[in-house]
């Protein structure tokens, strides 16, 4: 079971006309322990000083963040009363996790903020994962250098240069990636893989 986060202390953007609805948002927002800055202005600066945007997805246009498409650095929530298929597309193009329906209900604050932030946090893992995969893939002709280096050395076949490689890599806690570029660098002795 997963634990909701606390929002205590956080610093909410919204991006939006000053209303009723965002008095009433802003409200729902200090109770729950955050501060809250209501404006209807592009961002600047990365949106640095917020740790959450709202933004008015029905009025909203393409240069209103700092940041491309997609690429929110924090969480976004999309505050929609259209049923406009282009604003809700608008609103998941530019990185809405969550979605607050106009006219905006207080009860619909903490849910919208704990989707968002989950999904924020996620995202960030996969990206993260994923760049380290990436990373590993264009090093790969590096592990069939090292792998062919080790063959020819040791007259052995290929199964048995990966697992010498392995071993070694396990050995000095590194990644294959990490003493195959060192083996090819400059010929890494492998006593300890045997």
């Amino acid at each position: 079971m997963t634990i909701a986060p606390t929002f205590s202390g956080w610093h909410a953007l919204v991006l939006h006309v000053p209303d009723e609805g965002t008095d009433r948002l802003a409200r729902q927002l200090r109770l729950l322990g955050m501060t809250a800055e209501v404006k209807w202005a592009p961002l600047e600066g990365g949106g640095a000083q917020a740790d959450v945007v709202l933004v008015d997805a029905d009025q909203g246009w393409d240069g209103l963040f700092p940041w491309p498409v997609g690429g929110a650095p924090m969480p976004l929530i999309a505050l929609l009363q259209s049923e406009a298929p282009g604003r809700i597309a608008w609103a998941i193009a530019h990185g809405a996790r969550a979605l607050i329906a106009k006219p905006i209900a207080a009860s619909a604050v903490y849910p919208a903020l704990v989707l968002a932030a989950s999904l924020h946090a996620e995202r960030q893992i996969t990206a993260t994962r994923i760049a380290k995969l990436e990373e590993r893939i264009r090093l790969r002709p590096l592990v069939h250098g090292a792998v062919r280096a080790l063959q020819d050395s040791r007259r052995i076949d290929e199964d048995a240069a990966y697992a010498v490689l392995r071993r070694a890599a396990m050995a000095r806690r590194l990644t294959l990636e990490q003493i195959a570029a060192d083996i090819v660098a400059g010929g890494v002795p492998l006593t300890e893989a045997g």
